[in-house]
């Protein structure tokens, strides 16, 4: 048996305050005075956040919006408009906001190193170079971006990562502080994420060892965050932070399921942001994740969230037709959740009807 050699981000900072050491931590990366590129979430425009970044000599600040998932033409823009503003690589790319953030810092630091369009590289380990030096800094935990060797992208003709070993960040600053003024929704939604990721994980066909071991403890934390506690306080922000990283560890092990195959085809044809469709996914799967569907309505009713009903009441054949192909190309999930033999029984007939009950 050959076992998968996979990657682990090489260096990572924990600690309330922590985003105060990112100058320091920069500063052996700097390159011939090449700038840093730090790719913001929009939200911190005219933030504290913002002005704490460390800025030096042409150092750039690009806002990103996360009102769409991340998408290849966007990288490939922002990419072009780099090599044009500076005639040269940068020293770094920094990410700095939720998964959407994160995904278009480590797929810019990808594409400045390799040819061609990002939508080439969507799928499993079809990168020819490594990335430029790139960092991230996570400030809303849950997705697991912050430790992935994935960034998920929606393409001309698909929504799939790019899946590789240089894809994980080279350094990542986890200061929970940053996590403050979270709206509850997207709190909710971001953490059901990784709280998914975990049950996909832990009854998935890809489980081992390694990643149970980080499965079980990021499902202990989450389980702390949303059943037993009422406040969102200091110690919920940095075990929701642990979680989320816990969570990602542990699918770079061994895989996610259908809650995300299913919920790649709702993002690609509706826009649904990743976290709050997996919630819609999930909350129509009891029949293959039963303790988990179960556990999840609890904390949807303990927290008052709404989980959107009826997307799909109104969508055209062609719709149905184009969401069943995009979850259809994620056969890894698709394996880890039924087994080799999945197709037998997840038939396109039998991902309508799901569909249909969105």
């Amino acid at each position: 048996m050959k076992f998968r050699n996979f990657p682990m981000v090489a260096k990572v900072v924990y600690g309330r305050g922590s985003f105060d050491q990112l100058d320091e931590i920069l500063a052996p990366k700097r390159m011939d005075g090449r700038p840093f590129i730090f790719m913001v979430d929009d939200v911190f425009v005219d933030s504290d956040v913002a002005k704490r970044i460390p800025l030096h000599g042409q150092d750039k600040i690009i806002f990103i919006s996360a009102k769409e998932e991340p998408k290849t033409i966007y990288v490939d823009q922002y990419r072009d408009e780099i090599v044009a503003e500076f005639n040269q690589l940068p020293s770094g790319i920094i990410g700095i906001g939720g998964g959407t953030a994160m995904d278009y810092a480590k797929a810019v630091a990808i594409m400045l190193n390799n040819p061609g369009s990002a939508a080439d590289y969507q799928g499993w380990d079809l990168l020819q170079n490594p990335a430029l030096y790139h960092v991230g800094i996570p400030t809303v935990s849950g997705t697991g971006a912050e430790v992935s060797r994935t960034t998920v992208l929606t393409g001309p003709t698909k929504k799939l990562g790019i899946n590789s070993d240089y894809t994980p960040f080279d350094q990542v600053v986890l200061d929970p502080e940053l996590t403050t003024g979270v709206p509850k929704n997207q709190w909710f939604y971001t953490g059901m994420d990784c709280y998914i990721h975990c049950v996909e994980s832990l009854t998935g066909n890809y489980l081992n060892t390694f990643s149970k071991t980080y499965g079980e403890k990021s499902l202990e934390l989450c389980r702390n965050v949303f059943l037993h506690k009422d406040v969102r306080d200091e110690e919920s922000q940095d075990e929701l932070m642990m979680a989320s990283w816990h969570g990602g560890m542990s699918i770079a092990y061994s895989q996610v399921g259908i809650a995300h195959a299913l919920s790649y085809g709702l993002s690609y044809v509706l826009g649904t942001h990743h976290g709050v469709g997996n919630c819609i996914v999930f909350d129509q799967l009891e029949e293959y994740y039963p303790d988990g569907v179960k556990e999840f309505k609890l904390m949807v009713k303990k927290h008052n969230i709404d989980i959107p009903k009826g997307l799909c009441k109104n969508l055209t054949d062609k719709q149905f037709k184009t969401m069943t192909d995009v979850a259809l190309t994620l056969v890894p999930l698709w394996e880890n959740a039924l087994g080799k033999d999945w197709k037998k029984i997840m038939t396109r007939e039998k991902i309508r009807k799901l569909y249909e009950q969105m």
